[in-house]
C-alpha cells in the first residue's frame, strides 16, 4: 500500500513540474468522478504551432483522473470535459479511447501518456488545420495560369538587337549588290534603306573605332523618309522574334 502511495505522489510532482498552471487539485464533487479520493483537472488546447489565439476563439478541454488505491496496477479513473468548443459525443469516444489505452499501460505511471493522446486527439479533430485534407480533396482544381517566358523588352535589348540585325542584313545585302552601287559617285544620293543595306555604315563604324584620334572626313549623306519607316519594320520585326523565342 506504501508503495502505490508513493508511486502517485512521484507521478504528481512530475506532472506538477512539468504542466505547472495547467494542473490544478479540484474538488471531488466537481469532477464527474465517483469517487472522494483527491482530483486533478489538466487544462488542454490544439498543439498548433502557427496557432493564433487572436484570430479565432480557441477550442479547449479538460482531462480529470484520480488515482485508485492499487494505481498503476490498476488503471486511474478518468473523465473529460469540454471548456470551449468541444461536442458532446466527441468527449464520449475520446473517454472511451482513454480507458482502453489505461488497460494496456497497467503496471506503469500512464497519466502523462493518457494526456499526450488526448492533446493529440484534439489536435487532430479541433486543430487550425483540421479537416484540410478534405477540403483540398473536394477543391475544383484551379485553371493553369499560363506566365509568358522572356526577357522584357527594353530600349537597351531592342538596340543591341537592331545592330546585329543590322550587321547580318548588310552582309546578305553585300553579297547581292553589284560593286557599281557600293562605289556610286558621291553626287548619287543614298536613300536610308540603301545605306543600311549597303553595310556602309557597319564599316564606317568600325574605322571610327580604330582611328579615334585621326580626322576623318564625313561622308555626307542624305536621309530621306524611308529611313523613318525602316526603324518601325525594324521594331516589328523585334518584337516578333522576341515573342517567338518566348513560345518555344
Amino acid at each position: 500500500m506504501a508503495d502505490y502511495e508513493q508511486e502517485q505522489e512521484m507521478e504528481l510532482e512530475a506532472l506538477q513540474s512539468i504542466l505547472m498552471d495547467d494542473i490544478k487539485e479540484i474538488d471531488p464533487s466537481e469532477s464527474g468522478i465517483d469517487t472522494k479520493a483527491r482530483c486533478f483537472e489538466i487544462l488542454l488546447s490544439p498543439q498548433d504551432d502557427d496557432f493564433d489565439e487572436a484570430a479565432r476563439v480557441p477550442v479547449q478541454m479538460a482531462l480529470i483522473f484520480s488515482h485508485t488505491e492499487k494505481y498503476p496496477d490498476e488503471p486511474p479513473l478518468v473523465n473529460v470535459k469540454s471548456v470551449r468548443g468541444i461536442k458532446p459525443e466527441d468527449l464520449t469516444s475520446l473517454k472511451e479511447k482513454l480507458e482502453q489505452e489505461a488497460t494496456e499501460n497497467l503496471g506503469m505511471a500512464m497519466v502523462y501518456t493518457l494526456l499526450d493522446s488526448a492533446k493529440e486527439w484534439l489536435t487532430e479533430k479541433y486543430g487550425q488545420n483540421a479537416g484540410d485534407g478534405e477540403s483540398e480533396e473536394n477543391e475544383e482544381p484551379a485553371e493553369e495560369v499560363i506566365v509568358p517566358h522572356g526577357e522584357a523588352v527594353t530600349v537597351e535589348s531592342f538596340m543591341a538587337w537592331r545592330e546585329r540585325f543590322e550587321a547580318e542584313l548588310a552582309l546578305q545585302r553585300a553579297k547581292l549588290m553589284p560593286d557599281s552601287a557600293l562605289t556610286a559617285p558621291k553626287e548619287k544620293r543614298l536613300t536610308g534603306r540603301q545605306y543600311f543595306e549597303s553595310g556602309r555604315h557597319i564599316v564606317k563604324g568600325a574605322s571610327t573605332l580604330a582611328e579615334e584620334d585621326d580626322e576623318e572626313e564625313e561622308e555626307d549623306i542624305d536621309f530621306d523618309e524611308d529611313f523613318e519607316d525602316d526603324e518601325e519594320d525594324m521594331l516589328e520585326h523585334f518584337l516578333a522574334e522576341q515573342t517567338g523565342k518566348s513560345s518555344a
